[in-house]
């Protein structure tokens, strides 16, 4: 066995060490995603407290993707026994849209609550009750469901938090 003396040592540190070449530094090539992709409609994920872009679509007004609690209350104006209750599949400030196991003639006035705020204990829930008229009725991919779209015709809001009398 050899031994490593210092002159061996330095007869390995003096061999030429080879250094790979490397390419000059390049930027990292970046991919550019549009936010709106002209083959889905304009929606919202959340709520947005700005508009972003603009999109080409036809419709008036936007419409949320919100998953908001709804009560059917009223059908043709016969009152349910028993409101159901369902979940919004989107909404806007016109109309809102929903799936329901009950088929809804097309043009037929229907009532309901929207639940846009719900507070614990009651305090400070924001509700809206709107008259409205079945505008496009059509089979959901759950069978004996139906997508239900309504136009509003009467919104009122109730809150159910007192206003102080300061502000009466």
């Amino acid at each position: 066995m050899e031994s490593d003396s210092p002159a061996r040592l330095g007869e390995r540190m003096a061999a030429p060490m080879l250094v790979p070449q490397l390419s000059p530094a390049r930027p990292p090539a970046l991919k550019v995603t549009p936010l709106l992709r002209p083959e889905q409609p304009r929606r919202f994920a959340r709520v947005p407290t700005h508009a972003v872009g603009v999109h080409p679509e036809h419709r008036e007004y936007p419409r949320a993707s919100l998953n908001l609690p709804l009560r059917l209350r009223a059908v043709n104006s016969v009152a349910e026994k028993f409101p159901i209750s369902l979940v919004t599949r989107d909404i806007s400030s016109t109309g809102v849209y929903f799936l329901c196991p009950k088929h809804i003639a097309m043009d037929t006035p229907i009532e309901l609550e929207i639940v846009l705020v719900a507070r614990p204990m009651g305090r400070g829930n924001v509700v809206v009750g709107s008259r409205a008229t079945v505008r496009r009725v059509e089979p959901a991919a759950m069978p004996g469901w139906y997508g239900i779209a309504v136009a509003f015709t009467d919104v009122q809001f109730d809150r159910d938090d007192g206003i102080p009398s300061r502000f009466l």
